[in-house]
């Protein structure tokens, strides 16, 4: 049943149904404003109005400098007066009503939160000492030289939630602070979720926010920038780090330690002295990294280190001074569904033991290679495309290990293999296109298994440097089979190799001999291979000394369609 109050205004025009809304609520608004706590016209201080403050009260404070360090009530918000109108750092009335913490014998925070408080519209500032000189040194060195220290040292902070489960900080300006801008701590024992929200922080000698200790807060849209350590930085903490803007950091952007496990998502960090985004410390260390643009950072867009264990996805890095996205020192990420373009190094680099599952990603245009592997990586690479490389698409050396399979990688000029195996290095190389020119389609200086790729040449080049599908070198030890290689000068080309074995392959046009080995330090068996060719004098196979077997190696007519191409 109906009240009277609801019958009468459903029986009302749409218009008149509105205006009385809207009524209502400008009345609300004023009740609320009239019955709101004022600084500096009911109280001098914020402080004092926070003390007056009950809980559910709003504390109104007029734009000014107030030269104090306040602790927050719980259930009461502060707000600054004024609207939402957008000045140079922040908001308007943030960057008019200042909260100076540089107070002989003062104590503590800028501001202290309470639990189910809100901060709104403030600029904090004068808590601590910044030292410019010593920001100025390790900006130059990009932090290089800094200790490695967790960022849930204590200190304090310009805006301290301490083991609180709901708050709000939201629209404040915090710079120039001797710790932490925003410091975010857990309790043992609650888990909540303060809200830090379009807040910007900046120029502070510890993290531009720092979530750690346990925290679970949600930390969205806020701006961090030139911090002495990273915008956003996590120590054992395990936050939603969504739609912040990180740049010009000492390290990086958004930073992720010591068993964190944040989800990182839609952030946007550019321009940081070290990496965009930075995994390190600890298997425990397992962050989501995904949805995020990374772009023109000193290192990789996003790197991991240190035995962390990410998910990186659909993730954009590019123009990056290093790689798009990089691991190292036995970190294991899952690195998938990426796009990495334009960056210096590789589009996707993994070295010093590394172990690396590399899937479904795009990386192209990269200066040298689009997946690099080296320095006794282990990497298995999947289904990625790697397009218009500078040097190689994919390359695996120093000692490392590499599965290759089902990959598109593409390159129409340049000298450079698609694929090189070096220094000792032991690839397994399977069911891949191949798409370009160059030596080779994949060059072996270490060990190989080459197994049903599809090698597109771009020639076959008869005269200049080498042209071959695979190009084996001195001492190396490759199994070569059911390949099919079209327009190569030769399908395999091996010399002074370790141990040759090749079987069914097919070859196509290609120059005089299909596969070719020349003085093997073991017998080379190459046998059940086939060369379409309808001259009569190019060969299926030509092999040297020491022969094992070799056989059935046959030339014959191209299909139709093949001979039309």
């Amino acid at each position: 049943m109906c009240s009277s109050k609801q019958t009468r205004f459903r029986n009302t025009s749409p218009m008149t149904w509105l205006f009385a809304t809207y009524l209502a609520t400008q009345l609300s608004a004023a009740t609320i404003a009239a019955e709101a706590i004022r600084v500096p016209q009911d109280h001098k201080t914020i402080q004092a109005g926070i003390n007056a403050a009950s809980d559910g009260a709003v504390v109104l404070v007029g734009a000014g400098t107030y030269r104090e360090r306040i602790r927050m009530k719980a259930g009461v918000t502060v707000r600054s007066v004024g609207d939402n109108a957008k000045g140079k750092s922040g908001l308007k009335r943030a960057e008019a009503t200042i909260i100076d913490g540089n107070v002989e014998g003062a104590s503590g925070a800028g501001a202290t939160m309470a639990e189910g408080s809100t901060l709104d519209g403030f600029t904090v500032t004068g808590v601590g000492k910044y030292d410019d000189d010593l920001w100025n040194k390790h900006y130059a060195t990009k932090g290089e030289h800094q200790s490695h220290e967790h960022i849930g040292k204590p200190g304090t902070a310009g805006i301290a939630v301490l083991g609180i489960s709901h708050c709000t900080v939201a629209n404040n300006i915090v710079h120039h602070i001797g710790y932490s801008g925003i410091a975010i701590m857990g309790a043992e024992g609650k888990r909540g979720s303060p809200r830090i929200v379009g807040n910007v922080s900046y120029r502070n000698m510890g993290g531009g926010i720092g979530s750690m200790k346990g925290s679970t807060a949600t930390i969205e849209n806020n701006t961090c920038f030139e911090n002495f350590y990273a915008g956003i930085g996590h120590d054992n903490a395990s936050p939603l780090v969504i739609g912040n803007v990180c740049y010009g950091n000492v390290r990086a952007g958004i930073g992720v330690s010591e068993h964190a496990k944040p989800v990182v998502r839609g952030n946007t960090c550019y321009k940081n002295r070290r990496a965009g985004i930075g995994i390190r410390t600890g298997a425990e260390t397992s962050p989501v990294v995904e949805h995020n643009v990374c772009y023109e950072n000193d290192m990789a867009g996003i790197g991991s280190r240190d035995d962390a264990t990410p998910i990186i996805r659909h993730n954009k890095c590019y123009k990056n001074a290093m790689a798009g996205i990089g691991c190292q020192t036995n970190a294991k990420p899952l690195i998938e569904h990426n796009e990495c373009y334009e960056n210096k190094m590789a589009g996707i680099g993994c070295q010093t033991q590394a172990q690396p599952v590399i899937r479904h990603n795009i990386c192209r245009n990269n200066a040298r290679a689009g997946i690099g592997v080296e320095r006794g990586a282990k990497a298995l690479i999947l289904d990625n495309k790697c397009v218009e490389n500078k040097l190689v698409a994919i390359g695996v050396r120093n000692g490392s290990t590499a599965h290759i399979a089902e990959n598109l990688l593409v390159r129409t000029g340049g000298m450079p293999p698609m694929i090189a195996i070096r220094e000792n290095s032991t690839a397994v190389v399977r069911n891949n296109t191949i798409r370009g020119g160059g030596v080779a389609g994949v060059m072996v200086q270490g060990t190989a298994t080459i197994d049903g790729n599809q090698f597109e040449g771009n020639g076959p080049r008869r005269g200049g440097p080498p042209n071959f599908a695979v190009w084996v070198h001195t001492g190396a030890d490759v199994t070569v089979n059911n390949n099919r290689a079209d327009r190569w000068r030769h399908s395999l080309f091996a010399s002074a190799a370790r141990r040759v074995r090749a079987t069914g392959n097919t070859t196509s046009n290609f120059i005089g001999k299909a596969i070719v080995v020349n003085k093997s330090e073991l017998p080379a068996h190459v046998f059940g291979n086939t060369a379409l060719s309808d001259d009569a004098k190019d060969v299926a196979a030509e092999v040297g000394e020491p022969k094992g077997v070799v056989a059935d190696n046959n030339r014959k007519s191209p299909p139709k369609e093949e001979a039309a191409k």
